[in-house]
Order: structure tokens, then sequence, then C-alpha cells
């Protein structure tokens, strides 16, 4: 069922029964709940998530239970609002984030990765109502001393546009991010690394599904403690990533899965 058509479901059947809800489950490990603000409100889907949350563990583990409020009366104004809300599992042992953390870094997270993480290695939240202000907080980061890793996720790549098959938004999204990147990169400091990546594919032109897409994610990392032109060629995995970031600041991950490539790519 859509966004669209679910909606309508809802604004009608609230008429004879208090307070429903619209559940529904995706491959990626997810279990949503969605309703209208000015049915249900915000704080109340949020318990109801907390009790789906803890009965949907050991073999009905999802890894994620979602809030998804949203707002409007007629199938052309339904909108999802800032208010999403992931419960996710714990990770099953440490992460990067838990081995910074326990060395003294920094671990900023912003965006949803706190929720993704279910707050476990972060030092400190920063929630965002999209990507502009996501960006907006990036770049307040940049004049910040620290010692870590800021996590940054620009959600609106993923909900707004990719899954809503919205190719225009996502080029917009993307012009958007291209302009910040040209205003950052000059910005950065002897010592900062900026690495993107993506955790999958969610191509807006493909029509098929509205489901993630399976493109090879990029890793792109830029910065003057790294030279330019290096193929890292196709890497199995983010635990690439995870060890070279500690590696970079000089932390000792062994149990991490991956071979860090910071030898491969430093100046």
């Amino acid at each position: 069922m859509g966004k669209v058509e679910a909606g309508h479901v809802h604004a009608v059947f609230h008429q004879s029964a208090e307070n429903a809800l619209i559940v529904y489950t995706s491959a990626d490990s997810v279990f949503q709940v969605a309703a209208n603000e000015r049915l249900v409100p915000v704080p109340e889907l949020y318990r109801y998530c907390e009790i789906a949350r803890e009965m949907l563990t050991g073999k009905y583990g999802v890894g994620r239970v979602i809030a998804r409020p949203f707002i409007g009366e007629t199938a052309d104004t339904f909108a999802r609002t800032t208010n999403r809300h992931d419960l996710s599992l714990k990770p099953p042992r440490d992460t990067m984030l838990d081995i910074l953390k326990a060395a003294g870094r920094d671990v900023i997270a912003v965006g949803k990765i706190y929720d993704i993480f279910d707050g476990q290695g972060v030092t400190e939240k920063i929630k965002t109502t999209g990507n502009t202000n996501g960006i907006a907080f990036t770049k307040a980061l940049l004049t910040r001393d620290f010692e870590g890793l800021a996590f940054v996720n620009l959600v609106d790549f993923d909900m707004l546009y990719g899954h809503r098959r919205d190719v225009a938004g996502y080029a917009a999204a993307a012009t958007e991010f291209d302009a910040f990147l040209a205003e950052f990169i000059p910005q950065m400091r002897e010592e900062d690394l900026l690495m993107i990546t993506a955790d999958h594919g969610c191509d807006p032109s493909y029509t098929k599904t509205t489901d993630h897409t399976r493109e090879y994610v990029p890793y792109l990392v830029c910065g003057k403690p790294v030279k330019a032109g290096v193929d890292l060629g196709t890497r199995q995995g983010f635990g690439t990533i995870a060890a070279t970031v500690c590696e970079y600041l000089g932390v000792d991950a062994p149990t991490l899965d991956g071979k860090s490539v910071w030898n491969e790519i430093k100046a």
C-alpha cells in the first residue's frame, strides 16, 4: 500500500475505530507504524512503537521499528512530517562507534545515526529535520574543535526522493549537496578528512518497485591528509570504512571486520 492510499484508508477507518494505525513492513527488516498527527498524537505513536519494539525480538527481531507520523486530510495533501523516530535493535557487538568512544574520541551523530545505533557508542546527538538542516549542522561542526568522528546522515535522498521515486526532487537535493561540497571542502583544516558513502542504492527513476535498488555504493575520501587519484576498486562491506576511520584517528580496532585502506590513500 502506498503512502497516499494508506493515508486515505487511515482517515476513513479512524471514524469508526479509536486510534487506528497503519502497520506495514518491508524487506529491509523494518516494522513501520504510521498515523495522522491530528488523530494520533506523536507521543502516543511513539508509545505504540516502543511496545512493538519490546515484542519484536528474538525470532521476530526486526532491525528497526519506525514511527511514521504524517499530516493531511486528503490523498492530495498527505505528507510525512519530520517527527519520524526509529527504534533499533542494539548492535550485536561493538561497532566503530563503541571503539572510538571507549578510546576517548568524540562520536557526533547527526540525523538518524543515533537512532540506527540505538544511541550505542554516541557521545553527542544532533537531531535534524532534513537535508538542508543536516548540511547546516555539518557546516557548523567544521568550525568546532573536536577529535573524532562526525557521522552525518542526509535522509531526504532516501525517504523523500528515492523511495518516492521523485527524480526532480532527488536532482535538486543532489545539486544542493554539490553546492555544499564546493563551499565545505576549501574550508577543511589540515587534519580534516571527508568521507562520502551510502548504505544502499535507491534509484528514483526505477519504477518497478519503491524498494531499495542494488547499485554499488561510493566510497569517496577527500582532504589534505590523502593523495588524489587513488582507485580503491571494489571492496566488501563497510568494515573497510570503519577500519580506515579508526586507523586515521589512532585507535586500535582489531575486532572490526574489514581492512583499513589508510596506507593506500595517505599522502
